[in-house]
């Protein structure tokens, strides 16, 4: 069952994306009155397909080849490569026969609308389903874990700035985007510091177990889960136990600083004081190892409910850190510095990131994502791609002469090559990782 709504969700969220893709060309192309022969989703290899109709012309059907989806505009040099029609005479309704400029506005058309897609999908999912953020001048400082202190942080640090604007949402102040390079401000002792943590971070960030800098300052943290036979076990806690403080003189205010003040204190008797419902306890421990995993975060932190207008500017927002975050991975691919099979995700991929639990909230964020995603990778200058066909026609506008159908033809094939290749890569890693 678990494969099943995995499949589901990644068949009903690539569906989703390819059929606004493709209306995305379609609307364009109608607009400067070219006429669209076919409009699939998935392709109808071989002539089969699973259904069709035909409407003012245009032929809609669905395909049995479940790898994507076209629009068949008239005229045009696409993944079909029509030789027989572009042999004809042009008509005035091709888009061979319209001036460049309404050709390029009609392959831009997908990878817009990929990318409106992506900010009202996030937009969607902080109004409906988040409903309300922590505000960072809520928490009064952080405790970093060692790789936080070695980027520069320190016990008590209050997150002011990014990159010099302000930090309103303490989720901001969390992101991965600072592991990626950034700046962040910090208010320490009274005073403002600059903290620089260099694009090269994110290669020693993605060695650690932990994957973030710091927490927020709670009050305490919360006992999540109890080792048999182990100290915590042994002096009888329980899952659900707030600790706030060692030894009556040390106020734990952090799952981080709780870290750091047991190992200080291993091999040695401590006086643990726990909150259990309305009651406070203390516990004699002996710590070698407590024996007891920690729930970081509490629910109890104030929060302020998203505006409409908070919503749509953070869903923006979110979108193009998102944006950002994929472009900058796959410059660290062509870099070097990142394996393309540790960072490339294929069918199989992309359907595990859905998971197996059919989660509303999830499958909206990740289908907006993979729309931003679809968008960025259509607009690579590669032929076949949407990219491909933007940089032939700026180069048209530019130079005022139009590329020849056969060199079309030719660059085609190559894009089609290009991305069959890509194509079998992916998935091909994707069955690896099952086997590894």
């Amino acid at each position: 069952m678990t494969g099943l709504i995995m499949a589901a969700q990644l068949i009903l969220g690539l569906s989703i994306l390819v059929l606004l893709h493709e209306f995305g060309h379609f609307i364009m192309a109608r607009a400067f009155g070219i006429k669209v022969e076919k409009f699939y989703l998935f392709f109808d290899a071989w002539g089969f397909k699973l259904f069709k109709f035909t409407y003012k012309g245009t032929e809609y059907g669905m395909g049995w080849l479940p790898l994507g989806g076209y629009v068949k505009i008239a005229g045009m040099i696409d993944e079909s490569v029509d030789k027989e029609q572009m042999k004809l005479p042009q008509q005035p309704w091709e888009f061979r026969s319209k001036p460049a400029w309404q050709r390029l506005f009609v392959m831009l058309g997908g990878v817009t609308v990929n990318l409106i897609l992506g900010v009202i999908l996030f937009a969607m999912v902080i109004l409906v389903y988040e409903k309300d953020f922590v505000p960072n001048s809520a928490i009064t400082g952080i405790s970093p874990y060692e790789l936080g202190e070695k980027a520069g942080f320190q016990e008590g640090d209050k997150i002011l700035e990014i990159n010099g604007k302000k930090v309103v949402r303490f989720k901001d102040a969390i992101s991965m985007a600072i592991i990626f390079g950034a700046d962040v401000t910090v208010e320490r002792a009274g005073q403002k510091q600059i903290i620089h943590i260099d694009e090269n971070f994110y290669d020693e960030f993605k060695q650690s177990n932990i994957k973030t800098l710091y927490e927020p300052y709670l009050g305490a943290v919360i006992v999540d889960s109890i080792v048999p036979d182990r100290p915590a076990a042994l002096a009888g806690m329980k899952k659900g136990d707030l600790i706030v403080s060692i030894n009556d003189s040390i106020q734990i205010v952090s799952y981080p600083q709780f870290i750091k003040e047991i190992k200080s204190l291993r091999n040695t008797e401590i006086l643990l004081t726990s909150i259990r419902k309305e009651d406070t306890l203390t516990q004699t421990l002996q710590i070698d190892s407590l024996g007891i995993g920690m729930n970081r975060l509490i629910s109890e932190l104030p929060t302020e409910n998203y505006s409409l207008t908070q919503a749509v500017y953070y869903g923006w927002k979110d979108a193009m850190e998102m944006l950002k975050l994929n472009i900058t991975g796959i410059g660290k691919i062509f870099k070097g510095k990142e394996k393309a099979s540790d960072s490339l995700q294929g069918p199989i991929g992309i359907a595990k990131i859905y998971g197996g639990v059919w989660d509303w909230h999830k499958f909206w964020y990740i289908t907006g994502l993979l729309s931003l995603v679809l968008a960025f990778m259509n607009i690579l200058p590669i032929p076949a791609l949407d990219g491909g066909h933007v940089l032939f026609l700026l180069i048209e506008v530019i130079t005022g002469r139009k590329l020849s159908d056969k060199f079309m033809e030719n660059v085609q094939y190559i894009g089609m090559l290009i991305l069959m290749a890509l194509m079998v890569f992916v998935i091909g890693n994707d069955i690896f990782r099952l086997f590894k």
